[in-house]
């Protein structure tokens, strides 16, 4: 594939990692894009930040956890991952409860880097 055809995809995941489908189902389109070498990025919003949380139990709700697929996807070359500041300090969390390596990124510079995407898909 030439570098020509390469897209910025970035995914943001706005919703708490288990209750709805949408985190565990943006997670498999973020593989699947990255399986056809585009160029993919990963934001964390708004309750999407505790998709990241360390040490999530989910044994009493009977849903796999699949928190340990992120520390995954520098195999996949997928090593952009950025979570909004004021997401984590709204929540009472910092950079160190969670399980990958993130870009912390206020509003503003979070807002600059959707527009340099080419696709912007929300979850």
């Amino acid at each position: 594939m030439s570098s020509g055809n390469v897209k910025k995809f970035m995914f943001v995941n706005r919703k708490a990692p288990y209750g709805t489908i949408y985190a565990l189902e943006s997670l498999e389109v973020v593989l699947i894009t990255a399986a056809f070498d585009q160029d993919v990025s990963l934001a964390f919003l708004d309750d999407g930040v505790y998709q990241l949380k360390k040490g999530q139990q989910t044994k009493g709700i009977e849903i796999k956890n699949f928190s340990p697929t992120y520390r995954a996807l520098e195999g996949y070359d997928i090593e952009k991952l950025y979570v909004e500041k004021e997401s984590l300090e709204a929540r009472g969390l910092t950079e160190e409860d969670l399980l990958v390596d993130v870009t912390v990124l206020g509003r503003a510079e979070m807002g600059e880097l959707m527009d340099q995407q080419d696709a912007v898909l929300s979850f």
